[in-house]
């Protein structure tokens, strides 16, 4: 495979505002701004928490609203689904505001959201307040790579992605468990507050610490359409796509995957999941210090292996310590995705951070609304087999599809970046 050549330092001097890029400091002296970045990790850290407390006290939530645990759940689907529309355009509704300023108000934003739950008294309030902290979420991840590059420097994109995507792992890992245990030992309003407060407080540092970014020049509808139509971003967008639908559509149903081995109980199957998420840090931290270098190769390789991972969760049932090993190294790989894929972004068109990043954050919050609806139409036609069959086929295709995107040139606009101006 040809891999994608990194972008040339001559580019650097005529690179967007988007990439907040100083065209007076060459890349190899540009200095990290570690602590920018470890704020806007706990920042994606308290997103994420919030965004999945409903799934630890679903059941709490339900009686405090007086409605049934389907309908709690009904506040995790309206974050995603407020993704798809928001994620591909706040950078039209929003073309000139500073990107630091818009961080700073969407946590606000989550705050606000957050506190709402925690007072709310019916449902209806609480899906209306959820609408919020979604339309924060999506902001935030549209922003991210060219807050990442204006943070970590135009050579290192992909350790500036590793800190917001840490912040993933750690909510899974960290964040949703003390969440629950602050529920139970008071009241799930009490954890919604607690998430309101933190989120005001990153608010007010991320105002003191990150720099200015200023946002990109000539936001529009017809420059999103011209960034999916490059030279290859259409295949890697599809290659996105049907890697997170692979990846989605059996970690939806890996309890039923992991209840096929022999005497599994569930203190067993919370071990495993343990696994999956201590590999999403260790892997995090692995990618995020080699994928500048070596993207091209992960976005074929990780989807790949991922897919081998999948067989392995059924065709190993027999042995705990296999699915263990399993478990841990799906969870490494996948919880990397999101770094590679936004490096192969920040590489592929270094002038379109802003759609590029609203396209991925499209992509995934797509393929995990398909991978909902086709997963469940599987597993009740047939059985968990049948589910990790198609994820393993989406991911073995989804791979291809980089692979070939890789071999296409870059657009030399992408390069010279004067049409970003």
């Amino acid at each position: 495979m040809t891999s994608t050549p990194s972008v040339p330092t001559a580019s650097v001097p005529t690179a967007s505002p988007s990439t907040g890029s100083n065209p007076n400091v060459a890349p190899g002296r540009f200095r990290v701004r570690y602590g920018a970045l470890v704020v806007a990790m706990m920042l994606s850290f308290v997103l994420v928490t919030a965004e999945f407390l409903p799934n630890g006290l679903l059941t709490d939530i339900a009686a405090g609203l007086g409605v049934t645990p389907g309908q709690a759940g009904q506040m995790v689907t309206v974050t995603a689904l407020v993704g798809l529309f928001v994620a591909p355009t706040i950078g039209l509704i929003f073309p000139r505001l500073d990107r630091r300023n818009l961080l700073v108000w969407l946590a606000l934003s989550a705050a606000l959201s957050n506190a709402i739950v925690a007072i709310a008294p019916n449902l209806l309030l609480v899906l209306a307040a959820r609408f919020l902290l979604g339309a924060a979420i999506s902001g935030f991840w549209a922003m991210s790579i060219a807050v990442a590059a204006r943070l970590a420097g135009p050579d290192n994109v992909g350790r500036g992605v590793m800190f917001t995507s840490a912040g993933v792992s750690l909510a899974t890992v960290a964040g949703v468990p003390i969440g629950v245990l602050i529920g139970e030992a008071f009241d799930w309003r009490v954890t919604f507050a607690v998430c309101a407060a933190v989120t005001g407080l990153l608010a007010i540092v991320l105002a003191l610490v990150v720099p200015s970014i200023p946002a990109a020049t000539s936001a529009s509808i017809a420059q999103l359409i011209d960034t999916i139509l490059r030279p290859g971003v259409a295949l890697g967008l599809a290659g996105h796509l049907l890697v997170v639908l692979g990846h989605f559509i059996a970690y939806s149903y890996v309890r039923l995957a992991l209840e096929r081995m022999p005497d599994a109980d569930a203190t067993t199957i919370v071990v495993l999941l343990g696994l999956f998420g201590l590999g999403g840090l260790v892997g995090n931290v692995i990618v995020g210090m080699i994928v500048d270098r070596t993207y091209a190769v992960l976005c074929v390789g990780v989807p790949a292996v991922i897919a081998l991972m999948l067989a392995g969760m059924i065709g190993l049932s027999g042995s705990i310590v296999a699915i263990g090993v399993v478990s841990f190294v799906w969870g490494g790989l996948f919880a990397s995705w999101l770094i590679i894929v936004n490096t192969w972004v920040g590489h592929r068109m270094p002038d379109r951070l802003e759609p590029g990043g609203g396209l991925v954050v499209v992509g995934f919050q797509l393929a995990i609304a398909v991978a909902a609806g086709v997963g469940g139409l599987l597993v009740d036609a047939s059985d968990v087999v049948a589910v990790y069959g198609v994820g393993i086929v989406a991911l073995l295709v989804g791979a291809v599809l980089f692979g070939l995107a890789n071999r296409v040139p870059r657009a030399s606009r992408s390069v010279n970046a004067p049409s970003a101006r």
